[in-house]
């Protein structure tokens, strides 16, 4: 990291007490005080450290301008992954390991790998959006490297889903990712960042506080619960993917946070008898794929759920919380009969994730609870399940609609049947009308007609920015008849079981 000569650089190294942010920044120790808890990455690279490598394009992690590549230990080892540094909070990431694109520069100043086939292909026209297509390239490039793989163009399209260009056209872009592999191997050798990042682990919960703001990080349930019974106002922190935003686009004051990400119990997932328990502070890169190992119709859905950076960073426990009407994983988790779990200083209690939300950005848990996990039910024989996205761009982009469905069958009769919209109503909800029409009858058009007429009735969507309401409700329709076609060849075979059905196309 480059010598800065700047007094704000000087007055955050020089706070190395106990109530200071900790972290790596490019492999150098840096101590942070008087900065507030809600100082995004992005602003304390370019404002304080002088790299202005990681640029700002949308604040709010759709552009990937700001792309990071975060460092973080996991049984002794170094994960790396890419992240947006404008809505990462520097308080979040005590005890962490950040690299810019300015880690880059090899001793001899020659470029890396990633940064020299981005100027053989010519991948750089403007240059704003670079430095974050290069770290994300560093990401994979480090990733296929370290395992011996070789990269493919779908691999490449995937890792760079979070960085939009407006320039290249991508096409001068995915070459570079696939031609910095024939270039002399540059390896990454993480045994200096991971003794560091040892260095600078707490035994202890992580309090910070700066101008009466207070930033405290729990380490176990027990003391989560315990904080948020005596402080049930303050904001709970996991991926700060939504809360990020709160603070750059409607310029939101946050006062007191509670973050989830060291309550080591909330990072969990555990596959037990009847289901799968993912814990409230896993990732959704992590949670989605554990989901997928046991419904691999979800491939699609995953692929196609924010990107690669939002996904690193978001958690599935906060886009439960959240509860957006638009957010896509609801839809799909009501169909599997998911439930979550919450619990507060005193009892543990766990509802269907259908009876969570009570009215738009509104759900069920208590002023003193916090969600713990999420509930999975296993897949089930004679099980057919579909997720259905549809939105004006096929990577990173909100959906109009999103529709899940799920119905067993007995000789051909519905059995049961659950259908979920997200979209179409102030809550990610039920189509109960639909369920009715569905369940009892024979699996065959006749059925799905009079599904999709109750349908009509289930729903009364609004007009915006990505559909009008007439729209909304003849796509619902719609789904409902991709799914039936979707499920025709599964349902002719003898033998249904949703591992083996195909993924979306």
């Amino acid at each position: 990291m480059h010598d800065v000569q700047n007094n704000r650089l000087k007055q955050s190294e020089a706070g190395s007490g106990k109530n200071a942010i900790r972290l790596l920044i490019n492999d150098k120790l840096v101590s942070i005080t008087d900065v507030e808890p809600s100082l995004n990455l992005l602003s304390y690279l370019r404002n304080y450290l002088r790299l202005n490598g990681s640029k700002e394009g949308c604040a709010e992690g759709d552009c990937g301008a700001c792309t990071v590549v975060i460092g973080e230990l996991v049984n002794g080892s170094l994960r790396l992954k890419a992240i947006n540094s404008c809505i990462q909070w520097l308080s979040a990431l005590d005890g962490k390991a950040v690299f810019t694109v300015e880690y880059l520069r090899q001793a001899d100043n020659s470029l890396h790998p990633a940064q020299q086939a981005m100027v053989e292909s010519h991948g750089s026209q403007c240059g704003f959006c670079t430095p974050g297509f290069v770290m994300s390239l560093w990401q994979i490039y480090n990733e296929h490297t370290t395992s011996g793989t070789t990269v493919t163009e779908r691999q490449l399209r995937y890792g760079l889903s979070g960085n939009l260009c407006r320039c290249t056209g991508y096409k001068p872009i995915i070459e570079a990712g696939l031609n910095m592999f024939d270039l002399p191997t540059v390896e990454f050798d993480p045994t200096v960042t991971i003794q560091r990042l040892k260095n600078i682990q707490r035994p202890q919960s992580f309090v910070y506080e700066c101008q009466q703001h207070l930033f405290q990080a729990p380490k176990t349930v027990e003391e989560l619960t315990q904080l948020r019974e005596s402080r049930p106002n303050a904001t709970i922190l996991a991926g700060c993917t939504d809360i990020g935003l709160w603070v750059n686009k409607q310029y939101k004051a946050i006062d007191d946070i509670i973050y989830i990400g060291q309550v080591a119990e909330l990072g969990n997932i555990t596959l037990h008898d009847s289901g799968l328990r993912i814990g409230a502070g896993v990732n959704l890169t992590d949670a989605y794929d554990a989901i997928e190992s046991l419904y691999p119709q979800l491939q699609q859905m995953h692929e196609r759920f924010a990107s690669v950076p939002v996904r690193n960073a978001g958690t599935l426990g906060g886009n439960i919380v959240n509860g957006s009407p638009i957010g896509d994983s609801m839809p799909w988790l009501i169909a599997l009969g998911a439930s979550v779990v919450c619990a507060n200083s005193c009892a543990t209690r766990q509802l269907p994730l259908d009876t969570f939300y009570l009215d738009y950005m509104q759900n069920a848990l208590s002023q003193d609870e916090v969600l713990l996990s999420i509930e999975i039910p296993l897949p089930v024989h004679n099980q057919l399940f579909r997720t259905y996205k549809v939105s004006k761009r096929f990577d990173s982009d909100i959906s109009a609609v999103c529709a899940a469905f799920n119905i067993t069958l007995k000789d051909n009769s519905i059995n049961d049947a659950v259908v979920a919209f997200g979209g179409m109503a102030a809550i990610p909800k039920r189509a109960q009308r639909c369920e009715t029409a569905l369940i009892g009858n024979q699996w065959n058009q006749s059925t799905i007609d009079s599904a999709k007429h109750a349908l009509q009735q289930d729903y009364t969507p609004l007009s915006d920015i990505r559909a009008s309401a007439s729209n909304r409700q003849q796509v619902a329709q719609n789904l409902l008849q991709r799914f039936f076609l979707d499920m025709q060849m599964t349902t002719s075979s003898k033998s249904l079981n949703t591992t083996v059905f195909e993924n979306d196309s």
